[in-house]
């Protein structure tokens, strides 16, 4: 489909002559006889599943008492926030993911879905509540049992119970299993005692910890009877009624921060703090009475990562939050740039609209179709959260096929969300950098979304283990012939890639216009074979490279792993791009509107070639790509774009913001009213006859 328009449709780049004279680029899928996207029905697309609660989420957060306010002073944030919060649980929306026993909803989908929202407000909002709903409340909920669930729950709900969650450690952040905190089980008196044994242990970067947490999730490693069991949660209590740290509890404050300063992150140490027995939350192992420990999980390993898997809500909603904070970037950026005049087309003439220009197109519209891409790719990954957290798909294949998709797509759009707000910011000049105007906010704010809830280079190592061991799971039971098979196809793979074979197949096929080049190679099942097959060499190559550690001392095993890691990471990459792309071509085979379809598909296609162009080294040394093919790629975007410039308005005014979600002034007209106003002074000045006459002008007489 997208080919056939390729040959059809009129040119992008026909002028229109505008009130000033200057030839610009349409401005409109009108005015450059195109079809036009339904903008209400691609509203409904990228909202999702649960497009109602995001819409109940933004009604609510338009009421400015949940804004930010920029240049607030620290301690003021703060209470604002912690006011926030209190705010949240009047409109219901601290109630979704808990049973109904306990007052809630039970609807696990809906809530990562409306907390998400809460990025458009303040993303200390969305943070704090995070930590409290998401992270303290979810770890009693999720680790605990019925009987923690009677005693915290309710409190935890309705903000009587602000909490911490304490997991991270100063000395080891991503690396959980080394934590130093111990919780070392006395029998005698039924107790644990809670005790960080060194500076490193200490707790820290925790949100409430620092002023408003009554109580804490702790995380330590559990020893009973002289065995360390490994890492458990236990639920502490920090502060009395006034506020004062109980006996034996200290901390820090983390004071001002990059950003989120809205949060009193802080940190914690223990000594010797004795709770009882039943405070650990012990649905994965618990400890009788006489110290004797007992799991359903037999392995250590096992039951530390079904732990870490049933908290995996964090890892979700980042990636939707970073999702929804880049499109609000994207919005205003794009808006503003449909309306800020800046140069003449060189005739004299009036001066041109920043979106006219080729090189801001570029600079933008591939980034709003990456966007697109992660809208489609959360609302599968929050699908699959929702099938297993509400027990529907609760199956151990389940889980960890969660729990790798979110390792997979949070990494990514975080990552994005850093790189399109700065380009965005950059796109805006000094106008972007006035904290009004959210860009600089939103950096500062998200920027530690790429290490919240796991390093994302650390996710990635995840994934790429799991792309490895599902690699090494083909070959299992396989006799001695099919492994000769694979390998023979193996080698002949790389001959037909290395030799160039492939390519001089192209250079054949390619004689003629980049528009043939592109027609005959980069249409849909192209590009999905240039994505698919890069993650699929890569990880054939990486498990290659790895085979002969099965055979090596530990410690040159460990070697030759992390003399691979980067690529193993840069494969784990490659797969989340696919599966971003993958979950854009099904969102837009969904759509039944032939224009909303086709300008999609234009979209999908800019996301795609985005991709390629950015590997374009790989598929070039790897021979997947001729030389001539691969130049096409960056003059097809090109056309892509300026495709897609008449409908970039529709596209981001498709996220559905309302003015109250945007409040940045340069998206709010007032850009247009001052270059309107300016057009005006000049056409009345050039009327009345009293213009002064330029020297230039003079010179050529």
């Amino acid at each position: 489909m997208a080919d056939a328009a390729v040959r059809s449709h009129k040119p992008a780049t026909s002028k229109r002559t505008p009130a000033g004279g200057a030839p610009t680029a349409p401005h409109t899928a009108e005015e450059a006889s195109d079809p036009r996207i339904d903008v209400a029905a691609v509203t409904d697309l990228l909202l999702g599943t649960w497009a109602d609660t995001r819409r109940e989420a933004r009604e609510m957060i338009k009421d400015p008492a949940f804004w930010r306010i920029d240049g607030q002073p620290m301690a003021e944030h703060r209470e604002r926030t912690l006011t926030q919060l209190h705010l949240l649980v009047e409109h219901g929306g601290s109630r979704r993911a808990f049973p109904a026993e306990y007052g809630g909803l039970g609807d696990n989908g809906a809530n990562l879905a409306g907390f998400q929202e809460l990025v458009l407000a303040d993303p200390s909002l969305q943070i704090k509540s995070g930590v409290q709903w998401g992270l303290f409340g979810s770890a009693i909920f999720q680790l605990g049992t019925k009987e923690h669930h009677d005693r915290w729950l309710s409190g935890v709900i309705d903000m009587s119970l602000p909490g911490a969650f304490a997991m991270t450690e100063t000395g080891h952040g991503s690396d959980v299993a080394a934590i130093g905190t111990t919780a070392t089980y006395d029998a005698e008196t039924e107790e644990f005692v809670i005790h960080t044994p060194f500076r490193g242990a200490w707790k820290d970067y925790l949100g409430n910890a620092a002023l408003h947490g009554k109580a804490a999730t702790v995380f330590a490693q559990l020893i009973t009877g002289g065995v360390n069991y490994g890492v458990h949660c236990f639920f502490v209590p920090l502060r009395d009624e006034e506020g004062n740290f109980l006996p034996g509890i200290g901390g820090e404050d983390d004071g001002v921060k990059g950003g989120l300063n809205g949060i009193d992150n802080g940190r914690l140490h223990f000594d010797h703090v004795r709770i009882p027995r039943t405070n650990l939350l012990n649905r994965y192992g618990d400890v009788a009475a006489d110290g004797t420990y007992s799991s359903d999980i037999p392995t250590p390993g096992r039951r530390f990562f079904t732990m870490l898997g049933a908290l995996v809500q964090g890892r979700v909603s980042l990636d939707g939050a970073a999702t929804t904070g880049t499109a609000l970037s994207l919005y205003i950026a794009l808006t503003y740039a449909n309306q800020r005049r800046q140069f003449d087309s060189g005739a004299g003439t009036a001066e041109v609209v920043l979106l006219d220009y080729g090189k801001h197109q570029r600079r933008l519209l591939p980034l709003l179709a990456q966007n697109y891409a992660q809208f489609f790719a959360h609302d599968e990954l929050l699908r699959a959260f929702d099938g297993v957290f509400s027990g529907r798909n609760d199956t151990s294949t389940e889980r960890e096929n969660l729990e790798t998709l979110a390792a997979a797509l949070k990494p990514l759009s975080t990552w994005n969300a850093l790189d399109t707000i700065q380009e965005a910011r950059e796109a805006c000049g000094g106008s972007g950098f006035l904290a009004e105007n959210r860009m600089v906010g939103l950096h500062q704010d998200l920027d530690v979304y790429v290490t919240f809830e796991g390093d994302n280079n650390v996710l990635l190592q995840l994934v790429g283990k799991r792309l490895l061991s599902d690699f090494a799971q083909q070959f299992k039971g396989k006799d001695a012939a099919a492994l000769a098979r694979y390998a023979a196809k193996q080698t002949a793979g790389k001959l037909f890639h290395g030799a160039g074979l492939r390519q001089l197949g192209q250079s054949v096929a390619d004689l003629g216009s980049t528009a043939r080049s592109v027609e005959l190679g980069l249409r849909e099942d192209q590009q999905h074979e240039l994505l698919a097959g890069r993650v699929q060499q890569m990880v054939s190559d990486i498990a290659g490279a790895l085979r002969p550690a099965s055979k090596l001392s530990p410690a040159d095993a460990a070697a030759l792993f992390n003399g691979h890691q980067a690529e193993l990471i840069e494969a784990a990459r490659a797969h989340a791009e696919l599966l971003q792309w993958e979950a854009f071509t099904d969102g837009v085979n969904k759509v039944d509107d032939d224009g909303t379809k086709q300008v999609l598909t234009w979209l999908r296609d800019l996301f795609g070639l985005h991709l390629i162009e950015k590997h374009l080294a790989w598929y070039l040394i790897n021979g997947r790509l001729s030389a001539q093919r691969a130049a096409s790629v960056s003059r097809y975007i090109d056309r892509l774009a300026a495709r897609l410039r008449p409908h970039a308005q529709d596209l981001v005014d498709a996220y559905g913001f309302a003015p109250e979600h945007v409040r940045a002034p340069i998206a709010s007209g007032a850009e247009l009213e001052r270059q309107n106003e300016a057009r005006d002074y000049y056409a009345a000045l050039a009327a009345s006859g009293d213009a002064p006459v330029s020297e230039k002008s003079l010179k050529k007489k």
